[in-house]
């Protein structure tokens, strides 16, 4: 791609289209159904962006929203494990270690429009400007529009508009016609924010991001990309709705005065799921993750690290962040700084040798000191496993089969997430690097009247 002269613009519009990775939306493109998606899709300056690793929603949207890589803003995954008592919490807004992009702009005067962005709840306050023209609406995992959006009185507006932050996705799973109302529903909201805060154009930095892509895929991937599949029509009518949401987007975007630069990326990729391979249950079979039997009453809780025994050398975290059970930061940790290299070694040996249908199951294993540099904290992994498409990593504390299908079709992938520029720059090669992109982009916006 040509690198072209950057130049100034009124303005910067992101919208984020969560796990739709290029090859699938040329998929989807080729049905003829969707022509917004087909004309991105076609432009060339349209390329693809790699997502940061391990490859999960909350760790790619916060290094957009930092401008930095896990090893900066300490987020690893959904989940974190406190070393003391073991429970597992889920993540949020207050595990990010620094300011985000959009506090940077708005201390120095930007107005940004955050919508639908996930891992910003709760909604921080922002420090020294209370009365801040800017926005921020919080995307999943958020249980509530309270602490979900700022200014605060925004909250009886969205309400009374039915806004709906995340699709129920639990019943969803085993519901397609009830999954795909329930999408509607969250793309209306969608709209909503895009007519109510893209449209009026007064602001220097918006980012909005459509999850519906990525909840669709996971379950409902196959009857997207097939034409005999009995859903498959009901997909692709809810696609042409998603698409003309998308087409909105560029309109508004267009129409505004003055240049604006339109940037379109998603969090990371996605491909067919075939199996998951379950890395507790490996670990376990290798003597590695030892645990307390739990009554079968209590099994099935996906949070319940708490069996983990004295004497376990190494645990993961979904989806595979593997962390060696050290008796300096774990309260029955038992692994010394002696048994680290050889222990590392061996299951990453180990992992990498797997096969399943005669291919490898593992497409690398990296060290977490390599590809965290400078993060010395409980939260970055030893070991981080990046599956081979068509695989998908879990780890789960009550499950033994080492590989099965559970209820979804569709996986993340760490290369080929969708990216646009509307200036045709030179591309970021991943997910920090489009952060530090619409950062550069808010700051050189020209003053708004």
């Amino acid at each position: 791609m040509p690198v072209v002269a950057p130049r100034p613009c009124a303005r910067v519009a992101l919208l984020g289209l969560d796990g739709l990775s290029l090859d699938i939306a040329r998929a989807i493109a080729a049905f003829g159904r969707t022509p917004h998606l087909a004309a991105l899709c076609q432009d060339p300056r349209t390329t693809t962006v790699d997502a940061e690793l391990p490859e999960l929603s909350p760790v790619n949207w916060t290094s957009l929203a930092t401008g930095e890589g896990p090893e900066v803003h300490g987020v690893y995954g959904f989940t974190r494990i406190n070393p003391a008592t073991y429970a597992i919490t889920i993540g949020d807004s207050r595990q990010v270690r620094l300011p985000t992009i959009f506090d940077q702009l708005t201390r120095h005067g930007r107005v940004c429009r955050v919508l639908n962005l996930p891992g910003l709840w709760p909604v921080r306050p922002r420090s020294g400007m209370p009365d801040t023209p800017s926005t921020l609406i919080a995307g999943f995992i958020a249980p509530s529009l309270e602490d979900a959006v700022h200014p605060p009185a925004l909250v009886g507006e969205l309400r009374r508009a039915g806004y709906r932050i995340e699709a129920d996705t639990l019943r969803g799973a085993a519901d397609p016609a009830y999954l795909l109302a329930q999408l509607r529903e969250t793309l209306r909201g969608r709209r909503l924010l895009l007519q109510r805060f893209l449209a009026p154009g007064d602001f220097h930095c918006l980012c909005c991001v459509f999850t519906e892509t990525d909840r669709l895929f996971h379950f409902l991937l196959p009857a997207v990309l097939e034409a005999d599949h009995p859903w498959h029509p009901a997909c692709l009518a809810f696609l042409e709705e998603w698409d003309a949401a998308v087409g909105l987007f560029f309109r508004m975007a267009k129409a505004l005065p003055g240049e604006t630069r339109i940037l379109v990326m998603a969090d990371h990729g996605f491909a067919p799921l075939h199996t998951e391979f379950d890395v507790n249950a490996w670990l376990r079979s290798q003597g590695l993750l030892l645990q307390e039997e739990r009554p079968a009453a209590s099994s099935g809780n996906g949070l319940d690290a708490g069996t983990i025994r004295h004497g376990a050398a190494a645990f993961a975290l979904d989806p595979g962040r593997i962390h060696l059970h050290r008796r300096d930061i774990y309260a029955r940790g038992s692994v010394t700084p002696t048994q680290e290299p050889a222990l590392l070694e061996r299951i990453r040996t180990g992992l990498l040798a797997l096969r399943w249908n005669g291919q490898p199951v593992m497409e690398d294993v990296f060290l977490g000191r390599d590809l965290y540099p400078g993060d010395h904290s409980p939260d970055r992994p030893d070991l981080v496993c990046l599956s081979r498409p068509g695989v998908d990593l879990k780890a789960k504390w009550d499950r033994r089969e080492l590989f099965g299908l559970y209820g979804r079709h569709g996986m993340h992938t760490a290369r080929g997430a969708i990216f646009y520029d509307s200036l045709g720059q030179t591309p970021p090669r991943r997910m920090r690097e489009v952060g530090r992109l619409l950062l550069e982009s808010g700051q050189a916006g020209g003053l708004l009247t």
